[in-house]
């Protein structure tokens, strides 16, 4: 409620008047804040029909901060002017005056002064004529003085386009007596209380109206990040096609998992430390793998037409790395399943990898993989094309290429490239292949199970839906919280 003697007086001035008062008049007349003025309006109309309030808005020109500087100063230009003495000032000095640098380009325009750039002391800035007259500064004495119609749209303009004025909207209140108008104001209660019910005292209180209409105070909660969103779609989507969700909570992964098991050999370059996070702590290889360890050795060092021909390390595989992709997960899982009697699955995972990177608007060091897993029995490339359809339609992407590409754990393999409507070009939204038998047979799998895969960034159709152009902008200390609290749900266009 607005405070009572505020309200009085408000009453009191309506009453006075048969046409209305304005609520800025007033809060002028009472030197209060205009804000104050109408919290006591409004708590008259929660009272019902005591008095009725039209807004109003009127614009008018207000000298801005640089503006009244002008006002009182005079214009940069006539400053400048008057800094200059008889016989002349350099040009530099001129320029370190902190109206120097405007008020020479606008004396030069006026003609005011001349610059001779022949000088001996270099150029020198001297008076070209006597006196002048500070046009600028009357004008704007006048919009002071709250004579702005004595100037014409040009002049208005021109000042404006100098940040000297700026044109402000201002709103009010007429407010007038309203149907049940009275000075007496009697409180009205917000609840039917049981006192009330036993007494009967209910019958001769005035009861205030219930706003069917109020909001209520929004509750306080937590909002998901964006990549949450979309990751909650691509999670329904590989539901909906019958996958099961692989575990992904170990961010610390070993070389072995990570890069031997996939075939992938120790001297290859994304070994080196400037694109793999290497952990100091190596880890040890559970004794019931020595099996499957010694077949990594084998494939990697036996001679022939497909294997590397090198020595193979034990100290190399037990190094410990930040996981450079869940492929090593999917690893780990296809291995499982060799232990037990095959049957046919689909995996999915979608969580945080990390690589060396250079950090750009488009790459982290840290980002997050989505990776679908298919293993059965004589699967072909056609079958890794004819999924990967199914899966990019349900994402809204039906236009779809495919080049062949390299990984050393998949043969054939393929980078997926989609039309941009937008962009008007291909441009890769992922990559795929069907793993090699140097990768699956050495876990045990039976020779005629065949898998496929394909995996994709969540960061980056993220950054499209939302349109985000800069990377850092989404994941990191640059995020702002606001378009976290703002962002919609995200939903695909499948």
């Amino acid at each position: 409620m607005a405070d009572a003697g505020v309200v009085e007086t408000l009453l009191w001035r309506v009453e006075k008047v048969d046409d209305g008062v304005d609520s800025l008049e007033v809060a002028a007349s009472l030197m209060v804040d205009h804000q104050v003025i109408v919290g006591a309006m409004k708590s008259l109309q929660a009272l019902g029909e005591v008095i009725s309030a039209e807004l109003r808005s009127s614009k008018h020109l207000e000298l801005t901060g640089e503006g009244t500087e002008i006002a009182e100063q005079g214009s940069y230009e006539a400053r400048v002017f008057s800094s200059i003495p008889l016989e002349g000032l350099a040009q530099s000095e001129l320029m370190k005056l902190p109206f120097g640098k405007i008020g020479f380009s606008k004396a030069m325009s006026n003609k005011w002064i001349k610059l001779d750039k022949a000088h001996e002391g270099g150029p020198r800035i001297f008076k070209n004529v006597e006196n002048i007259d500070d046009q600028v500064r009357e004008k704007l004495l006048l919009v002071k003085k709250g004579d702005a119609t004595q100037l014409d749209e040009k002049e208005k303009n021109e000042l404006k386009k100098r940040k000297l004025l700026a044109e402000v909207t201002v709103k009010s209140y007429w407010i007038t007596k309203g149907s049940s108008f009275s000075t007496t104001i009697t409180k009205q209660e917000t609840e039917l209380t049981p006192e009330m019910i036993a007494t009967g005292s209910w019958k001769e209180k005035k009861f205030k109206p219930y706003n069917f209409e109020a909001l209520g105070v929004a509750p306080d909660c937590g909002h998901l990040h964006p990549l949450m969103k979309v990751r909650t779609q691509f999670r329904q989507i590989f539901l909906e096609m019958g996958f099961t969700e692989m575990p992904t909570n170990n961010f610390i992964e070993s070389s072995f998992w990570n890069f031997d098991s996939l075939f992938q050999p120790q001297q290859h370059p994304a070994r080196d430390q400037h694109d793999t996070f290497f952990l100091s702590v190596p880890t040890g290889l559970p004794g019931k793998r020595v099996r499957y360890n010694d077949n990594i050795m084998t494939t990697h060092s036996r001679a022939g037409s497909t294997k590397y021909k090198y020595n193979w390390k034990i100290e190399e595989a037990q190094k410990n790395i930040l996981r450079t992709h869940t492929t090593a997960v999917s690893a780990r899982m296809l291995y499982k399943l060799a232990q037990q009697k095959f049957t046919p699955v689909k995996y999915f995972s979608i969580d945080r990898v990390f690589r060396n990177e250079t950090l750009d608007a488009t790459h982290l060091a840290e980002f997050h993989q989505i990776e679908g897993v298919v293993a059965d029995y004589g699967l072909t490339l056609g079958d890794l094309m004819g999924v990967l359809h199914q899966f990019f339609t349900k994402l809204g992407i039906t236009k779809l290429r495919f080049k062949p590409a390299f990984n050393p754990y998949t043969e054939p393999s393929m980078e997926v490239f989609s039309y941009h409507d937008g962009l008007k070009k291909w441009v890769e939204v992922g990559n795929s292949g069907v793993f090699r038998p140097e990768m699956l047979l050495p876990m045990g799998l039976p020779k005629d199970v065949s898998v496929i895969a394909w995996g994709l960034s969540l960061e980056r159709p993220t950054m499209i839906k939302y349109g985000i152009n800069n990377i850092r902008e989404l994941v990191g200390h640059k995020v702002n919280l606001q378009m976290v609290y703002d962002s919609p749900i995200c939903q695909l266009e499948s």
